[in-house]
């Protein structure tokens, strides 16, 4: 199993700037990706950045040149660096993984989530 742990969400505003976190533990041996998602009221949640274990990155069209998502050397961590954010960011974030874990497949976690806004 794998547990993700987010930090860092809050209420900002609008143009200012936020860092997620988000921990990795548990019994896998290989992270193949990290991922942070988004849920906003109302609508489905969409892939806001993803970055695999060798580095490859890729953002949703509406946070490019604002976001940068990166993972530490051990690969057990990702941040997400949110700036010049704006009200449409207002979104619970999810961290995602899919890992190798000992002794089964490699699959899909998820964490709770850390609530953003972003009001003035």
């Amino acid at each position: 199993q794998v547990q993700l742990v987010e930090s860092g969400g809050g209420l900002v505003q609008p143009g200012d700037s936020l860092r997620l976190s988000c921990a990795a533990s548990g019994n896998f041996f290989n992270i193949y990706f990290m991922a942070w998602y988004r849920r906003a009221p109302g609508k489905q949640r969409e892939l806001v950045a993803r970055i695999t274990n060798d580095g490859t990155t890729n953002y949703a069209g509406s946070v490019k040149g604002r976001f940068t998502i990166s993972m530490d050397g051990t690969k057990n961590n990702v941040y997400l660096q949110m700036n010049s954010l704006k009200p449409e960011d207002t979104a619970a974030y999810y961290c995602n993984t899919f890992a190798a874990v000992v002794g089964g497949p490699a699959t899909g976690y998820w964490g709770q989530g850390t609530q953003v806004t972003v009001s003035s």
